[in-house]
Formats: C-alpha cells, sequence, structure tokens
C-alpha cells in the first residue's frame, strides 16, 4: 500500500514539474527575451488558459503527501519553512502579475507586472532546482552536533546557507555549491521546455530564436548535468547502487539521454510539438531517475545517528492509506478528466485567444 501511494505521490509532481514547468519557462523567456508587446502578448496567449489548472498538481500532490506521509510533511513543512513561504510568495506574486497587468493601460503599469512574472517565474525555477538537491543531498536531521540530536529524529532546520557554502558542512543550510547547482540546472531545463511550448502553441516571431536558444541551452545542460552527475558521488555514497543492482532501471536515464539528444536536433524539426516533447522527456527521465536512485528514502539523512525518512517510516496506517484509495480515485478522475477537457478546448495554436487583453 505505501509503495502505490509513493508511486501517485512522485507521480503527480512530475506531471506537475511537466505542466507548470513550462509556464515558468515560458516567464524566463518573458523577462529577456520578449522586448515588443506582440511577443508578450503571444507568450501569455501560450499559457494563459492552462497555468492556474496546471497548479492544481502541486495542491493536489500537498494533500496527497500529508494524508500518505504525514511524518515526512510535518519534518519538510517545518524545516523548509521559510524557503516554502518564499516559494508561496512568489506563486502569488506571479499569479498576480499575470492578472493584473492589463488591468491599468499604463506603461509603467505594465513594467511593474511584466518584471513580477518573470523575475517570480525564474526564482521558482531556481527554488525548485535547489529543492531537488536538498532531497539528493539530504539533510540532517535530528540537528545533530558534535553526535547529539537537538530535536526529534525525523525533524531538522535549515537556514538558507552556512558559512562555508559547503554541502559537506555539518550543519547544512538550504543553498550550497552543490544544490544551486541543480538550480541553475532547474532553471535551464525549464527555460527550454517552456520556450518549446511557446514554440507549439503559438506562430510568434520569437519561435526562430527561441530554436537557437534552445540548441545552445542545451549544450549548458548537458555539461552541467553530466558535471553534476561527476561530483553527486563526493555528495552521497554509492549514489547509483540501484541502477546497478537492478539494470532495467537504467531505461530512466537512458530516457534523460533520448531527451537531451532530441533537444540538438530543434533547429531541423518540421513539427512545432518536438521541441516540447523532448524536454518533457528530458524532465520525466531526469526526475524519476533521481527518485529511484535515492529509493526508498524520501529524505536521506546526513548523520549516522538518526536513519532516513523512507516511504515505510514516514507512512500513514494502513486503515487510512485503504480509505483514502476510494476518494484518491474519484478525484483523480475529476482532475485527469478536466485536465484533457481543457487542453483538447484550446488544441492548435493560440495566437488570437487575446487572454492578455483587458475585456
Amino acid at each position: 500500500m505505501e509503495l502505490f501511494w509513493y508511486i501517485a505521490l512522485i507521480t503527480m509532481l512530475t506531471i506537475y514539474v511537466i505542466l507548470d514547468g513550462y509556464d515558468f519557462g515560458a516567464g524566463i523567456i518573458y523577462l529577456f527575451f520578449a522586448k515588443k508587446e506582440k511577443d508578450k502578448k503571444a507568450i501569455m496567449n501560450a499559457i494563459g488558459p492552462f497555468w492556474d489548472a496546471n497548479e492544481v498538481w502541486l495542491v493536489a500532490g500537498g494533500g496527497v503527501l500529508f494524508f500518505t506521509f504525514p511524518k515526512l510533511y510535518a519534518a519538510a513543512f517545518s524545516g523548509f519553512y521559510l524557503p516554502l513561504i518564499m516559494i508561496l510568495w512568489l506563486i502569488i506574486l506571479r499569479a498576480i502579475g499575470i492578472e493584473l497587468r492589463a488591468q491599468i493601460d499604463n506603461k509603467l503599469w505594465h513594467i511593474i507586472w511584466d518584471k513580477t512574472f518573470g523575475v517570480a517565474s525564474l526564482l521558482l525555477a531556481l527554488f525548485f532546482g535547489i529543492a531537488l538537491g536538498n532531497i539528493v543531498r539530504g539533510v540532517n536531521l535530528g540537528g545533530v552536533v558534535d553526535g547529539v540530536s537537538a530535536y526529534e529524529p525525523h525533524y531538522f532546520f535549515l537556514p538558507l546557507w552556512n558559512p562555508s557554502f559547503s554541502p559537506h558542512a555539518e550543519t547544512l543550510g538550504v543553498i550550497d555549491w552543490f544544490t544551486l547547482l541543480l538550480g541553475l540546472i532547474g532553471v535551464i531545463s525549464l527555460t527550454i521546455h517552456g520556450a518549446g511550448w511557446i514554440i507549439f502553441k503559438t506562430n510568434s516571431d520569437l519561435n526562430a530564436r527561441l530554436k537557437r536558444l534552445i540548441f545552445r541551452l542545451n549544450i549548458v545542460l548537458l555539461v552541467l548535468s553530466l558535471f553534476s552527475l561527476l561530483v553527486w558521488g563526493s555528495i552521497v555514497p554509492n549514489p547509483f547502487g540501484n541502477f546497478i543492482n537492478h539494470p532495467l532501471l537504467f531505461i530512466f536515464p537512458l530516457l534523460t539521454a533520448v531527451g537531451i539528444a532530441g533537444l540538438f536536433k530543434i533547429q531541423g524539426f518540421k513539427k512545432d510539438w518536438n521541441g516540447f516533447l523532448f524536454s518533457t522527456l528530458f524532465l520525466i527521465g531526469g526526475l524519476v531517475s533521481t527518485v529511484v536512485a535515492i529509493f526508498p528514502k524520501f529524505l536521506p539523512s546526513t548523520n549516522k545517528i538518526n536513519p532516513s525518512l523512507t516511504l515505510h517510516n514516514t507512512s500513514a496506517g494502513h486503515y487510512g492509506l485503504s480509505v483514502g484509495m476510494s476518494w484518491f480515485i474519484f478525484g483523480i478522475i475529476l482532475v485527469i478528466g478536466y485536465l484533457i477537457f481543457q487542453y483538447r478546448v484550446f488544441s492548435g495554436k493560440l495566437d488570437d485567444i487575446g487572454y492578455s487583453e483587458k475585456h
């Protein structure tokens, strides 16, 4: 039963990254590359009908985490309290940036909300990448200092950074050079993903530039991804043990490789959806490969005194998980049904829907 909910939770969070990830990427494109008003309108049209519905997957994933793995929920929302509040405010600012821009026809007003939308999108992509870095690196569960736990074994506290900025420090911070590296990978991969979505859903004048941008960023993404794999071994002992013990799991890194290889052909694709497809494959492969590498851990412990948080020692009781099954099936059918309906209604190019215009 725990394994089912583990897979359900990871699936929902992966869907969230794929769907809201292109929103973040589009916001980054909007911040740095949309200089003309028609380019800004094209980007808003590409994401306008979808961005708020995409965030449902984050809310639903949080709900599933709350009732299936309550100890993990309590530990994570306590230890990561400050960065989670920052993420919440960035999500709010990004949303009001989208919705308030068109309310007043004033250049200064537009500039304020354009920057708010773009910067919030950039920082969200960075913070979610840093969050993945914290999961990969692990945290000091129990707050162990000099062999003594300061808290209960499953609790921890992290400042935004520690003085050494090192992932090897006994007192870790949310941001260090390793988590920042994964944050940068998150920004680049979601920028590529968002650019692919804009190409897919619009005939914008930006599209030719975005194809060239994807190719160049993909080179950086490949280099940084390989470097992160190399240094991972110096952070966590035997990070690839699950793959060696179960060679069939290499299908997920292979999926990642196919995604990043396909993106190098972006300028030769005849179909506009191909770029978005390959960036999606990269994100799915990369996220699932990371999850598989640390399985069955949710949050590794960086000390030898307190055990890691796993799907076994953080799950709710069997009765609660069983009762939740029927409600989950009903809810997920509604969410998937709405998702299919929405994407069918807004299929094809969206250049003329006028989302960012005041009516």
